[in-house]
């Protein structure tokens, strides 16, 4: 592995020396960082790679990643400023004209928080796992233990495409479908869209983010969830964060449990941002359900796992202290120039 994220690098490093626009510069960026990336699929490939040394991999992709942005930005300057140069050697400028700066793109907020939250979990050893968007009912309900006559199936909160067939109300069907693999142990997160059947308000949208995570191998306890979370809220939200968890009910999950993180903003002692309470609910969480693994063909006598999940905008709306959902989504170009 390590052959071979130097091989992308040195690959990078020669390409941005023969691109000579910024152009070109884009182009490097999205064959080897974007979702189809070359790096990306670096990523995807974790978990064909020994759980032990998964760490190591991980650490190893994200200085890859860090270097390679390093190089791009560091070129984009040269050019920038090397332009400059050009055309104040070449024009007489006008100085009572307007300027004129070329918009280029860049990252959305959530792009921003997704790879950030990747890079926590992949630094621990995990694989990013994506799935369908369009479900089956047995996935997305069955066998996650929510029988037929279970108030999340109402038609208010599902879309269905037919009796069998839904549009995925989370990501947890794509566990589903890694457990019954059989391939132990598993350590995954399982990023994408998900819908429902929500108005659209400062809060909520039919089309949305999930980030979960799956933990499958002998001997996990309550208290490997609790370890792991806590990391990733210090790893998030800054070294001094604390966490609290409170007793919940999911069905796929026993026990269950809801996570709150102490609000970064004021420290604790209560502010607007966390509406005077100190903490502020981040996520929902829970050791897997002995029910959901029969379903998935495992013995819950001989495996136990913990699971997690997150929403992306939640993650965003946070870090960035966003007050309205809609403004990512919005496309209006002075929101998102700010990130």
């Amino acid at each position: 592995m390590k052959t071979k994220l130097d091989s992308i690098r040195a690959e990078v490093e020669k390409q941005i020396a023969a691109a000579d626009v910024p152009e070109k510069l884009n182009e490097v960026r999205v064959k080897f960082l974007g979702k189809k990336g070359e790096l990306t699929a670096v990523l995807k490939g974790m978990k064909d790679v020994a759980p032990t040394e998964r760490p190591k991999v991980g650490q190893l992709v994200n200085e890859t990643r860090e270097a390679i942005e390093a190089m791009l930005e560091e070129t984009k300057k040269k050019m920038e400023a090397a332009v400059r140069q050009e055309k104040l050697a070449a024009e007489v400028i006008d100085v009572t004209l307007p300027s004129k700066k070329n918009q280029v793109g860049h990252r959305h907020p959530n792009t921003i928080a997704l790879e950030e939250v990747e890079r926590i979990f992949v630094g621990m050893g995990y694989e990013v796992v994506e799935g369908p968007e369009i479900e089956y009912d047995e996935y997305n309900f069955e066998k996650l233990n929510i029988p037929a006559d279970h108030p999340a199936k109402d038609e208010q909160d599902t879309f269905y495409i037919n009796k069998d067939i839904v549009l995925r109300t989370q990501t947890s069907p794509v566990q589903a479908r890694m457990m019954e693999s059989g391939k132990f142990p598993i350590r995954m997160l399982s990023p994408g869209r998900v819908f429902r059947s929500d108005e659209v308000d400062a809060t909520h949208s039919p089309s949305f983010h999930q980030v979960e995570g799956l933990v499958v191998d002998k001997n996990i306890s309550f208290a490997d969830l609790k370890g792991t979370l806590e990391v990733f809220a210090k790893e998030l939200f800054g070294e001094e964060t604390k966490t609290k968890f409170r007793p919940h009910h999911f069905p796929f999950t026993e026990p269950s449990a809801e996570m709150d993180v102490s609000c970064f903003k004021c420290g604790g002692k209560g502010c607007r941002f966390c509406k005077g309470e100190g903490w502020i609910e981040i996520l929902g969480c829970g050791m897997v359900h002995p029910h959901v693994f029969e379903m998935c063909g495992i013995d819950p006598n001989e495996y136990t796992g913990f699971a997690f999940g997150v929403g992306l905008e939640r993650i965003a709306l946070l870090k960035y202290e966003i007050d309205d959902m809609r403004l990512l989504y919005e496309n209006d170009i002075r929101f998102l120039k700010q990130f």
